[in-house]
């Protein structure tokens, strides 16, 4: 006789706990890769005005340095965010939500000097916002008391 293995069965409760850990680290990681980036970016800004392209004819004229001070402080700020994800803190969930929601109008800003890597920031960004949103709060502490 062969013995049949069956495949144990996951609850669905199991299942949206599972996809809310993975989005929220998922949203965790992009928040603290962008963050650092605009951080470098910000740095870059502010020590040579010379590395970013200037375009003489839009709407919304920037200083570069003032264009790096923005970016890194943003960067600052998703850096920390991103850590308060990994504790599962409230304050970062809804905070994640605002500064992404602020980052996306900084790239809109930023499309006429790099509209492809802005483009595709604003899609990653958007993707972050949809993670924050639907997963659910404190999702950590519960993967650390399943283990």
């Amino acid at each position: 006789m062969a013995a049949t293995t069956s495949s144990p069965r996951r609850s669905p409760g199991a299942l949206t706990a599972a996809a809310a850990i993975g989005l929220t680290l998922f949203a965790s990681v992009m928040l603290f890769c962008s963050g650092v980036l605009a951080i470098y970016r910000g740095i870059m800004a502010i020590t040579q005005d010379g590395v970013f392209v200037a375009t003489r004819d839009y709407v919304f004229r920037f200083h570069v340095t003032g264009w790096g001070w923005v970016h890194l402080c943003l960067g600052v700020v998703a850096v920390a965010v991103s850590f308060g994800l990994l504790a599962a803190a409230a304050w970062a969930r809804v905070l994640g939500v605002a500064l992404t929601a602020l980052v996306i109008a900084v790239r809109v800003l930023s499309a006429p000097y790099y509209l492809e890597w802005s483009l595709l920031l604003i899609v990653l960004y958007g993707l972050i916002i949809w993670a924050l949103c639907v997963s659910g709060r404190g999702t950590f502490p519960g993967l650390a008391r399943r283990r």
